[in-house]
Order: C-alpha cells, then structure tokens, then sequence
C-alpha cells in the first residue's frame, strides 16, 4: 500500500452521508434541520438506489394503527423474524413509524392511501408475513423525489452526485480513534477525492450488488458492509435476504406482485390454497407450504417461469388492480400477456450492527437503511424496508449532527494508504461476473454446506487472480477504485457465506436444502 496516488481535497463537512435513498436522505434532512453542514455522496445520481428503484410503482409502509396495535406490531416482528431480531431495535422502529409518516406530509409528501376504509381492510393490504391490517401508506418516487429536494436545496445541503465511498479517515479524538472524513472517487472527474467530516452516516443499500439479478439500482455496489468491516464495525443477521419473484420477460427486472398469485396460470398448476397462501406474501421463505411454488419458479432457471393471469369480471383486489393497471400503461405489458418470472435478490434483512441511535461503534460512524441489521429478523414483515430508513435514518441523521457538535474542530485523519495497483476494466468485469455467478448459484434460494463451501473457495480464488491481475496504476485512479471496490465486495460475500454456512438450520428466508430435520408451518 503506497500514497502515490494524488488525493484532491474537497470542502470539508460536519455530516458526510453516503448514499441518496431514503435513509440517506432522511439522515441528511435531520443533520441539516440541528444545525449541521452536511454534504451527500452517493455512487449515482441523487435519489438513488433500492428507494427509488423505477422497477415497480412505488414502496408500501405500515405501522401500528394505535398503541395497542404498536405492541402487536412488536410481537409480530419479532415471531416472525424468527426470535433472531434485536428487540431494543424493534420496539425503535415501531415507536419512530407514525411520527415519521407525520413527517413526511410536513415535508410535502404526498402518501398514497387505500381507496377507501373498505379497501384498507382488504386481505390485499395484510402486509407480507403479517396476520392482520396496519395503518398502510404508499410512497411514490415523484411525490418523495420532489419533496426530498424542495427540503436538502432549502437546507443547503452539498451534493455530491457519483461519487463512491472508497475507504474511511480515522484519526485519535480523546484517546480513542473515530472517524475523521472519507476518501470518495469521483466517477465524472475519474479521480480520488478526500472530504474531511466530523461524523459520517452510511446509508449506501444493502447486498443486492452481489447478485446476478437484483431487484435494486445499478449504484447498489455493496462495497459499503466491507469498508465497515475493514474499520472493526460488525455484522448481524447477514444470512438473511429477501429473495423475489420478478419479471425476466417480456421484460426484466421488474416486481412481481404477490398478491396476483391468486390469479396465475402455470404449469404445472399448483393447489389453488397454496397460490392463495403465496398471495399473501412478497419474499421467499421456506416456514410455509407455498415455499414450493418459489422453487418450482427456482427450478425454471434464468429463462424463468412461464406465467398467465385468468382475472374474474369483477372484484379484481385494489392492489391487484393498481399492479395491473401500472404494468399495461408503463411498462406496455397488456393483463393477457405472458410473463416469465425468476427469483431475483431484493433487499437485505441483516447488515450493519448499529444500536438505537445508528451508532456502530466506531466514534463518529453511524449507519442506517439496508445497509444495516438487527431491527429485522429471518423474515421481515413487508412495508417494513422503508419505515426502517425513515425512522433509523432520521435518528441517525440527528445523532451524527450531535456528535459534530461535540466535536470543536475536524479531525486531522491521515487518509489511508491508497493501493499503487488497479485492475483493467474487462479484468474487474470479468471477476465480478464471477463473483455475482457464485453468489447467485451458492447463495440464493438452495443452499447447502457443500455449495457454500464451493463458494467460499470461488470467492478465495477470484481475490487471488485479482491481485494477479493487478498491475501497478500509479495514474490509473479508476483502475484502482475498480480494485477497491472489489475487496470490498468479495469481503462482503466472504461474510455472508461463512454466516450462511454457520447456520446449518432453515429459519425463514434462510433454507438450508440439507436440513433434513426442517418442518414448515403455516
């Protein structure tokens, strides 16, 4: 590790958020709202990332409809996520859900809500993995987009639009090390640039990146958890992801919607009560008996399930409905149309160990969002991903700009050592097809002690013909992000293997294929 590589310097901050979704967002509005400078980078444009993914029309939040309901809501999470949730964490998201919806309309928001108190008690708006209704509200991109950036302009918060987090500063504060800026490269000026701050919040997604197909954005990197590891920040629950069913024709990447199971032609057909079970949730998990409609669709590989839908003449489900009625006028997909569907990796259920407050342990680095773990569990109820960034990304937001108040002056950090060797463009290519390949065989739906081993050993191999690869790119600076961008990645994959590998049970999104002692129930 050398320092020939030029580091540009830009304006130093009080709070540095990485990443543009809406925990990051949240966390920027709440650190500029107490006072605090702060500045966004984020590997893409802004409003990035699994938030604002244009593959479906939007995102569900829920939350209790009273207190009562707050303490079932609490139990829930809980059962379901099964007993591996942090229940401190919990009982926070739960708490901070009705004061943020309130939030977002003070912003400008405009939340979706049912039709009508009918609709709102629909089975359709049970949310995924629930047993009854909750206060549901929907997020579409345009209202939030334009509420977000009526409120960071008016703030004055700096954007720093592709620019990815690369490593961390630290530096000595009182006796201990914390953190004292980041090195970003910036993907315009293809150049490495450090940004002094007294505090910074990741809030850069969850795992997706690692996966051939992912229902997230192209600047879902995953990189983030391994630059967290590097600096002594700790996973939970990583072994657990969302796995969806989504289009692959007559276009991809696209959300399918569970709740039109009920509908759906394929063959061979299975029990119409296991399509209406199926209907009731989003994610795979391997607790119930419709688990083997997600691996039959499993078994149809990459070319995917072929899929119809047989409607009645009426009383079609509101949320049926809107799904349908998005398809044929975006996307150009008529209701008769056949679709092919595969599993795609969709959102995180672990991440980041972070207490009540984002805090990660490391003095001034706090995290929110996917990228972060512990208030969810082996399964997670749906609407529950964007409540999670709402509520933790406000938190830490706050939290960071308390931190920065703390702190009189920045941080003198040394900026890490940069890497004096990079990777050619097709090299890094090449071994992150690979890397994606072995997770995507390895570590989605079928999982077993011998393919994980398989995998590790893969991840080993793809690291060791990198650093063959490598060759010296002194004044090459995106050859060497390519580098850095992948240690970090396989570092991530690494983790999630061994974890995966480590729980040899089933529990939920997690089936180990070689439990013989599994039993599912409704």
């Amino acid at each position: 590790m050398r320092n020939d590589i030029d580091l540009n310097h830009a304006d130093g901050t009080d709070v540095l958020v990485i990443g543009s979704g809406i925990a990051g967002c949240c966390a920027a509005i709440e650190a500029a709202r107490a006072g605090a400078r702060v500045t966004i980078a984020c590997a893409g444009r802004l409003f990035s990332g699994s938030s604002f993914f244009p593959g479906t029309w939007g995102l569900g939040l829920i939350g209790p409809e009273d207190d009562k309901d707050a303490e079932d809501l609490v139990e829930t999470i809980c059962r379901v996520g099964g007993g591996v949730a942090d229940r401190a964490l919990v009982e926070t998201l739960v708490a901070g859900i009705r004061p943020s919806m309130a939030w977002l309309e003070e912003l400008g928001v405009a939340l979706k809500r049912p039709a009508s108190e009918t609709s709102a008690h629909e089975a359709a708006f049970i949310p995924c993995f629930d047993h009854k209704n909750r206060l549901w509200r929907g997020l579409t991109r345009e209202s939030t987009q334009r509420a977000f950036a009526r409120a960071l302009d008016g703030l004055g918060v700096r954007i720093l639009e592709r620019c990815e987090l690369m490593n961390l500063i630290e530096a000595d504060a009182c006796g201990s090390r914390g953190v004292a800026g980041a090195v970003l490269f910036d993907r315009t000026a293809k150049r490495f640039v450090t940004i002094a701050a007294h505090a910074v919040v990741l809030a850069a997604g969850g795992t997706g990146g690692l996966f051939e197909r992912s229902l997230t954005s192209r600047d879902v990197l995953s990189s983030t958890h391994g630059i967290a590891l590097a600096h002594g920040c700790s996973l939970i629950n990583i072994e657990f992801m969302q796995m969806m069913p989504g289009l692959v024709a007559p276009k991809r990447g696209i959300v399918f919607n569970e709740k039109s199971f009920r509908f759906a032609l394929m063959e061979p057909q299975p029990d119409a009560r296991l399509l209406e079970m199926r209907a009731a949730y989003g994610p795979f998990t391997c607790r119930l008996p419709s688990c083997a409609i997600d691996l039959a669709i499993d078994r149809a590989g990459a070319d995917g399930l072929a899929v119809c839908y047989r409607f009645p003449a009426e009383d079609v489900p509101e949320f049926v409905q809107v799904f349908c009625d998005w398809l044929e006028h975006e996307q150009g997909i008529a209701p008769d149309a056949e679709l092919r569907i595969a599993m795609y990796a969709h959102a995180a259920n672990g991440g980041i160990r972070i207490d009540a407050d984002g805090f990660t342990g490391l003095p001034g680095l706090f995290a929110a969002g996917e990228v972060t773990g512990g208030m969810h569990g082996a399964d997670r109820i749906g609407g529950l991903s964007s409540a999670n960034g709402l509520v933790f990304g406000r938190r830490a937001g706050r939290a960071a700009a308390a931190w920065a108040a703390r702190v009189p002056t920045p941080l003198c950090g040394q900026a890490p050592a940069m890497p004096s060797a990079g990777i050619t463009e097709k090299a890094a290519r090449d071994l992150t097809d690979r890397m994606r390949r072995t997770m995507s065989e390895h570590a989605m739906i079928n999982r077993t002690d011998a393919g994980l081993a398989r995998a590790l050993a893969d991840i080993d191999a793809i690291r060791t013909d990198m650093e063959l690869f490598a060759a010296p790119a002194e004044h090459d600076e995106p050859a060497v992000a390519r580098a850095i961008r992948l240690r970090s990645q396989l570092s991530l994959a690494r983790s999630m293997l061994e974890a995966m590998r480590t729980r040899t049970e089933s529990l939920g999104s997690h089936y180990r294929a070689d439990d013989s002692g599994q039993e599912r129930t409704k």
